[in-house]
């Protein structure tokens, strides 16, 4: 009777250990764990099972079809770009190559005021298309006004102002995560603030966010500031800075300045953060150089101003007097992107450009060249004027994200801003590793849980049961940002595994083609 009772007990005891053990997709094993929270990192193995995380913690009795062994690795959530313009890109590469070896999982598209209208039927194309990447979108005011109204500079009529809140109300119902203006674009900047406060309206009933790139970011970069922070107060609903700088020599220093405004305006009570790009050039479109008013109702109206001598004389005047404000004497800070005229012109400066043509070295003979550019269709531009000090205080705010402002690359097309290769690898190498601006854990936390939080991606930017298996597994040593304003088309290292929705999209740092991404949907 002791014997059988001795057995029993044994028995008895084994049998917890063989419940324990479960079956799973697959095993990260070994890793060195950032959660996505900002806390320090944990030894924990991950299991992902049909898409999502199935538990985090010692599971060395656990069966996987595939493990991966993350020794000597960070284990972290898949890296949100809250900032990005791939509306247009998307057939070009669908497995989003740039993005997924940046470790980027999802992105947040429609910024700056340009999306596609009717994000019901773009929604449906991007599932029907499959991408690598998880895409989510902002309904952009700009888009809106030019199917209302075109390009007309003048204010909206009560109906036309209707009519772009329909398209408002239809985009959010149909699953924007809010709405986005670019009022530095046309016809944005023919707006008024009060225009704005009516739509923001519409998306806030809906829980939307404004994301805005701002009136200004240089001179007025202050009032520019005020009046995001003032819509997302009448509108009442959470407000997000695009590509948070300042431009032009003469605004150095000033983030001394603009971001206590931010600190200030939290403390109030209103929900603000803020994104920016690691680097010291934007890009934007050659556009902005000349005057807002030059731009509206289309490039055939453009080119019919810029053919009379009159207003030919009064933009070189314009252009030139933005010149003596940066302090320089040349054009040399705006670089050629894309020029579809002439490919020749790409990676050079209009300084550059100017003297390929003949002309003579001087600035007025360099901003003619500019409204030739302009007569021919324009150029998509990188812009040299940022101080590197500035992005290191902006970088150091705790409620601050990293975004791109980019598109889906086309691999050696064009002379493209390395920010879309290499932001986040350009973070972690340089500013984390090497600078040490700010920690590995704080990094992290800012590509991850911060935009999830911000724009109600409700079950990804964290490693938790039952979260979304979006997953980076990279080596903090060696992540490395590649790609450089001279030669732009290489891909970031030091990303060795990317899953997305459990499935692995990056292998032993390649990619595997695999398409997984979805569509994320605020509602």
């Amino acid at each position: 009777m002791r014997k059988m009772f001795q057995l029993l007990f044994c028995l008895s005891s084994l049998a917890p250990l063989s419940l324990l053990a479960q079956d799973a997709d697959l095993i990260i094993k070994n890793g060195k764990v950032l959660d996505g929270t900002g806390n320090s990192w944990f030894y924990a193995d991950v299991a992902v099972k049909n898409g999502k995380i199935l538990k985090i913690g010692n599971l060395s009795n656990w069966h996987a079809t595939k493990t991966i062994d993350a020794a000597g690795l960070i284990v972290a959530p898949g890296f949100i770009d809250v900032h990005t313009h791939i509306e247009g890109d998307e057939k070009k590469n669908p497995i989003a190559s740039n993005f997924i070896y940046d470790g980027v999982t999802s992105v947040v598209t429609g910024n700056c005021g340009l999306s596609e209208v009717n994000l019901g039927k773009y929604f449906a194309m991007i599932d029907s298309l499959k991408l690598s990447i998880n895409v989510a979108a902002l309904v952009g005011h700009n888009d809106i006004r030019k199917a209302v109204m075109g390009s007309a500079n003048r204010d909206p009529s009560e109906e036309e102002m209707q009519k772009m809140e329909a398209i408002v109300k239809k985009a959010m119902e149909d699953g924007a995560v809010g709405l986005s203006t670019g009022l530095i674009y046309i016809p944005g900047t023919y707006s008024k603030t009060i225009e704005i406060v009516r739509l923001a309206k519409v998306a806030a009933a809906y829980h939307g966010v404004y994301a805005s790139h701002m009136r200004d970011e240089g001179d007025s970069v202050t009032y520019a500031i005020e009046e995001a922070l003032h819509i997302g107060r009448e509108a009442k609903m959470p407000v997000e800075i695009s590509h948070f700088k300042l431009s032009g020599q003469q605004n150095w220093g000033r983030s001394k300045e603009t971001v206590p405004m931010i600190i200030a305006a939290r403390k109030e009570g209103l929900d603000v953060t803020i994104d920016q790009y690691p680097y010291t050039a934007s890009s934007t479109s050659l556009s902005t150089l000349l005057p807002d008013w030059v731009l509206a109702d289309g490039q055939d109206s453009i080119k019919a101003r810029l053919a009379r001598p009159a207003v030919r004389k009064e933009v070189v005047a314009y252009m030139i007097k933005k010149l003596q404000r940066r302090k320089l004497k040349n054009f040399s800070y705006p670089v050629v992107a894309s020029y579809k005229p002439d490919t020749t012109y790409n990676g050079k400066s209009i300084e550059q450009v100017n003297l390929m043509r003949g002309k003579k070295h001087k600035a007025t003979e360099e901003a003619e060249t500019i409204i030739q550019m302009m007569e021919q269709g324009g150029a998509g531009m990188v812009f040299h004027g940022m101080s590197d000090q500035d992005v290191k205080n902006i970088m150091q705010y705790p409620f601050n994200m990293f975004a791109s402002d980019a598109s889906i690359r086309v691999y050696g097309s064009g002379n493209p801003h390395p920010r879309g290769y290499g932001t986040n690898a350009r973070v972690l190498g340089k500013y984390v590793r090497e600078e040490k601006v700010i920690s590995l854990e704080e990094a992290i936390r800012r590509m991850t849980s911060l935009p999830a939080q911000k724009f109600q991606l409700k079950d990804r930017g964290l490693l938790r049961d039952g979260f979304a298996a979006d997953i980076v597994v990279f080596d903090p040593a060696t992540v490395t940002d590649n790609s450089t304003y001279d030669k732009p088309h290489q891909y970031s290292s030091g990303f060795k595994y990317v899953l997305v929705n459990g499935i692995v999209t990056v292998e032993d740092s390649k990619h595997t083609g695999a398409r997984a991404g979805t569509t994320l949907k605020l509602n």
